[in-house]
């Protein structure tokens, strides 16, 4: 993503938003939390405050930039939008996100709303457990 991204989301270019969005492209595997965008931001030297990000975010996800998920501890984190469908495994104790497709899931999914009379037009599947590492 770039500023012409921005622009053809009708957003003006302005220095927060691409503070904002540089930093998520320069964490595509991870979901950011406001907090953490913040503080990267503040580590960085940025000269952004926590209001500016909150609008921001808001800014993006209304414009379909971002994607806003709340299975963190009930924490809202964000992930770009790459176009892409994809579900999400959460570590219940560390927070840990994992990302993957898997077909026979999709399929499986199509095949219940079919047989419920549904056509999907979007969907979320997030599996909650324990990652490796704490459960080692």
């Amino acid at each position: 993503m770039d500023n012409r991204d921005l622009k053809r989301a009708g957003l003006k270019v302005t220095l927060p938003r691409v503070k904002v969005l540089r930093l998520l492209e320069s964490h595509p595997a991870r979901h950011l939390s406001v907090d953490e965008i913040f503080q990267q931001l503040t580590a960085d030297g940025e000269e952004v405050g926590l209001a500016t990000v909150y609008r921001v975010l808001t800014q993006f996800e209304q414009a379909g930039l971002v994607i806003k998920h709340n299975f963190e501890g009930g924490q809202a984190v964000y992930e770009l939008n790459q176009g892409e469908h994809h579900d999400h495994i959460v570590c219940i104790r560390c927070g840990r996100v994992d990302e993957f497709v898997d077909e026979r899931i999709e399929k499986l999914q199509e095949t219940i709303a079919a047989e419920a009379g549904y056509e999907i037009t979007d969907h979320q599947l997030t599996i909650h457990g324990l990652c490796p590492r704490c459960r080692g």
